[in-house]
């Protein structure tokens, strides 16, 4: 009989001391109807990158030819080191929310959450950088006129550049998708199937897949 170990996962103290989140994961787990061997809960305080319990579930997985079973991939798939080490486990595993998500599904939402998380810190080391090259104190409302008109140039040239950066990062998806006979409509719906937003943070539409494609082949 296939058995399967449950990981379940909360991202504050709060919800973890007065069981908030857990019991609908439980439910959701249990609504799956499968044979679970052991169970591990992680309570994350948002600050420390290691995921112990994940490990320990990991590791259970292994020694009982276990699968590994979450109740919902949506927002762990946003977090890297959840996703990496899933990866590299080689554990198989099963969400209740997308049971059809496969290896392929994981690293697509692999390489949008490591690009997500680039994309953030590059945006903001990009801004500060110019606004201090413009001799522009942060939070000042006094800026100049010319000091807006180049500081908006210098932020089109700014989204321009990680539009392009995103389409390419995207683009292998994408391709991977048409390739299973998808039309640009089709892409889209699964792109907003997996969570994957467009580089705006908005949800796909066959134009934005065409768009994108575009960027992308330009490059």
């Amino acid at each position: 009989m296939k058995t399967y170990v449950a990981y379940l996962r909360v991202s504050t103290n709060k919800q973890g001391l007065d069981g908030l989140g857990m019991a609908a994961q439980e439910q959701a787990i249990k609504a799956y109807n499968g044979n679970v061997v052991a169970k591990f809960s992680e309570v994350e305080s948002g600050k420390r990158k290691d995921r112990p319990e994940l490990m320990k579930a990991l590791a259970h997985c292994k020694l009982t030819g276990s699968t590994l079973i979450v109740a919902k991939l949506d927002r762990l798939a946003r977090n890297v080191f959840f996703i990496s080490s899933l990866m590299e486990s080689k554990v198989d595993f099963v969400a209740c929310d997308f049971p059809e998500a496969s290896p392929l599904t994981l690293h697509i939402m692999s390489a949008v959450a490591e690009f997500e998380t680039r994309a953030i810190s590059a945006r903001t080391k990009v801004a500060l950088a110019q606004a201090k090259a413009r001799g522009v104190k942060l939070g000042n409302p006094n800026l100049t006129a010319d000091g807006r008109v180049r500081g908006n140039a210098a932020g089109v040239k700014t989204i321009k550049e990680v539009a392009d950066v995103f389409a390419a990062r995207v683009m292998p998806t994408i391709e991977a998708l048409k390739g299973q006979g998808l039309s640009l409509r089709g892409v889209a719906a699964e792109l907003n199937k997996l969570g994957v937003l467009t580089a705006r943070g908005k949800q796909w539409t066959a134009t934005a897949v065409k768009n994108a494609a575009a960027r992308g082949e330009s490059k």
